[in-house]
């Protein structure tokens, strides 16, 4: 665990913290960014390469259109204006996993500025303003073998080299670990939903550099930022980021000063680590890419793309309050994910019952996929029979209770409710006469309990309705079961 000293409640809010992200989005291209390798993950090391992404003399890159295409996808989602000419360049630096010694990356021509994305935390709305959404091609991967012994050894798998990637950088407008938080968890949906990547944190497809500093509450100078690399999952984003601004805090009031650096986050010991003195532009020494022309993307091609982008989850989450009378709560968690809302539509649409939709899509079903490790998008029960099964319960077909069991049959199976309800012979009993004969013959046997009601107390009806449901083995209407004893026991 960390070794940091506790500072108290008073000496951390005499500071703002101020956090910037730079997110790294691998895109779900078929082939590489500037050759036409396999961008497939999982592949033997150095399978998947060419003289091209080996950085092997005289091999020329040949931009892919359709990299260019989903980065301006996301760049219009995070509502960034798509600059007409913008410029690849090389970023010069020397590392094993690097094969040409450079990165071909974009400096100071990108492909889309001036964007932004609302986050709340709290209730409290606050949008983010995104500098830059620019692409540049992936490096390899250096693999590490007995660390850290001796007999340390690092292999270099070169499959990844030349993946494409966008690197969407926000505005140091992020004041808490919990605003990280919110913004990547909205960011990652955004990237869900335009169906530009699949955000795999353990594979890499989505990695994150946070750059914090903090200030003096009411200063309008920023401090000394650090750079925290390595962090893999948006919990360890947020302890490392607490952890950062604690850090800075202890050194600024022990009469110290914050260096810029590069730290590393040790999820084991929960703390950050300097690895290395921050790097500034000109240490990458950019130029503009010999080998490729500037990009140009016309009128034209933005408005494909425009129109070409799904609803988005802010707007979708709207018009699902407006549209199905869906509380905020409820919009929030069935748009967080692109198939839960299209399971939910569906399901709404096909049994005009979107309030009781929401509510088996939110809990039974929710329940059954997450014990079975299941996604939505591979459950066994389609929206179509969801729907059945709710229709089911709106038309008192069965009640609430069985329809709890049938949905487990029905996951467990792959039958609609129809035929799950006729296979267990559920059909709920609406027949006052069938019910009545149960009643009479449940009063009969318990004269003690009967005679108690008619003295006043009233309590034992609900010991008669369980009599009744236990003896038609739940399948008596309960309302009609209620108003049936009421009679034949007065």
């Amino acid at each position: 665990m960390s070794t940091l000293t506790s500072l108290s409640p008073e000496t951390l809010a005499k500071y703002e913290p101020v956090i910037g992200l730079e997110v790294h989005v691998q895109l779900l291209t078929k082939s590489k960014i500037f050759c036409s390798c396999s961008t497939r993950f999982g592949d033997p090391p150095n399978q998947n390469t060419c003289p091209v992404c080996l950085g092997l003399p005289g091999a020329l890159p040949v931009l892919n259109r359709e990299a260019v295409t989903m980065a301006a996808k996301a760049a219009l989602a995070l509502n960034c204006t798509i600059n007409s000419r913008s410029r690849f360049a090389r970023k010069n630096y020397f590392y094993p996993d690097l094969p040409k010694g450079y990165q071909i990356s974009q400096y100071d021509e990108p492909l889309a500025e001036y964007g932004w994305i609302d986050i709340e935390v709290g209730d409290a709305p606050k949008r983010i303003g995104i500098t830059r959404v620019h692409l540049e091609e992936d490096a390899g991967k250096s693999l590490h073998e007995g660390f850290p012994d001796s007999s340390e050894k690092t292999y270099i798998d070169l499959n990844r080299s030349g993946v494409p990637l966008i690197e969407i950088v926000s505005e140091p407008d992020l004041r808490s670990p919990e605003e990280a938080y919110d913004y990547l968890t909205r960011l990652k949906t955004l990237m869900l939903y335009l169906e530009v990547s699949d955000c795999n944190m353990e594979e890499g497809s989505l990695r994150v550099d946070a750059n914090v500093s903090v200030r003096r509450k009411g200063a309008t100078e920023f401090g000394t930022k650090t750079e925290v690399k390595n962090l893999n999952s948006f919990r360890f984003l947020q302890k490392a980021l607490a952890y950062e601004v604690e850090r800075q805090i202890e050194v600024l009031e022990s009469g110290g000063r914050i260096f810029q650096e590069t730290r590393l986050f040790d999820s084991r010991e929960q703390r950050t680590y300097g690895m290395r003195s921050k790097e500034f532009a000109h240490d990458y020494r950019y130029f503009p890419e010999p080998d490729l022309l500037p990009l140009v993307v016309t009128e034209n091609w933005k408005n494909e793309i425009r129109e070409s982008l799904p609803e988005l989850p802010s707007a979708r989450e709207r018009r699902f309050q407006t549209e199905y009378a869906l509380p905020k709560q409820d919009a929030a968690v069935l748009t967080a994910s692109r198939a839960t809302a299209d399971y939910f539509e569906k399901t709404a649409r096909a049994c005009g019952e979107a309030k009781l939709a929401a509510n088996w899509v939110l809990n039974d079903l929710s329940y059954l996929l997450q014990e079975n490790s299941k996604t939505i998008d591979v459950s066994p029960v389609t929206a179509e029979n969801l729907a059945g099964l709710i229709k089911l319960v709106a038309a008192g077909t069965i009640s609430g209770k069985m329809a709890k069991d049938v949905l487990a049959e029905m996951f467990k199976s792959g039958k609609s409710a129809d035929q799950v309800v006729k296979d267990k012979g559920l059909e709920q009993i609406t027949d006052p006469e069938k019910i009545a004969a149960v009643a009479r013959e449940v009063i009969a046997a318990n004269p003690k309990q009967a005679e108690q009601y008619r003295q006043g107390k009233t309590a034992t009806l609900g010991w008669f309705v369980g009599q009744v449901m236990k003896a038609t083995k739940g399948q008596a209407q309960p309302q009609l079961v209620q108003e049936i004893l009421r009679k034949e026991l007065s």
